[in-house]
């Protein structure tokens, strides 16, 4: 495991404001002193790594990042490297003190919701002059084989769940995936990837609705 190259271990982010116990996290988990721990904010500077074995996902890699609230020149620098990290994380551990949630860690959820479990997907969308998809096909993506790859319209027929639908049909708050009290099924320990999808679709419906007249050449 030790010898488990690092593009092939599970990468996992730790993300949060300063001081919230990212890095005594990290170091509890590693069994070791990896990470400064300190009461002054802003102790983490730059991304820490470390790499392991975490049972039962097997070899990881963990990455102890700044405080996304850090301010200042040299803090817009770090939360900058942070961010990041969020491009090349498979999965995020949200770190946050007991009452503390706002407009930061909603930022952070939804920066996540809007990739797939392994990376981002991207989707081809056709729709009619009225704001109807007529079709959409997932055109890339890295999701687990047998798992989140039922988005691909040959393994499952998921992805023709949105035929025919519109931004009124379903109502708006049914834009979802059934455990998120929507419409759309997820799939069988993968509920990532299908809600990935339906806000993609979702978005792409509002971009076309906000931009019909731009799209359309002035017709009606």
């Amino acid at each position: 495991m030790k010898a488990t190259p690092r593009g092939l271990r599970v990468q996992i982010g730790l993300f949060g404001r300063r001081n919230v116990g990212k890095s005594s996290l990290l170091n509890a988990l590693a069994g070791q002193e990896v990470a400064i721990v300190s009461p002054v904010a802003g102790t983490t500077t730059d991304p820490v790594e470390k790499a392991f074995e975490l049972l039962p996902l097997g070899p990881v890699l963990f990455i102890d990042t700044a405080g996304l609230d850090d301010a200042g020149t040299l803090g817009a620098e770090r939360t900058g490297r942070s961010r990041r990290v969020v491009e090349r994380t498979d999965l995020a551990l949200l770190v946050v003190t007991g009452g503390v949630w706002g407009d930061l860690e909603e930022e952070v959820v939804a920066g996540f919701a809007e990739r797939g479990y392994a990376g981002d997907i991207q989707v081809l969308m056709a729709v009619d002059s009225d704001g109807r998809t007529l079709g959409v096909r997932v055109l890339k993506h890295a999701e687990t084989p047998g798992l989140g790859d039922k988005i691909e319209v040959k393994k499952d027929p998921w992805i023709k769940s949105f035929d025919g639908k519109s931004l009124g049909d379903p109502a708006p708050a049914k834009w979802g995936v059934k455990k998120d009290s929507g419409i759309f099924d997820q799939f069988a320990g993968a509920t990532i990837t299908p809600r990935a999808v339906v806000k993609a679709v979702k978005g792409g419906l509002e971009f076309y609705a906000d931009h019909r007249q731009e799209i359309l050449g002035g017709q009606s």
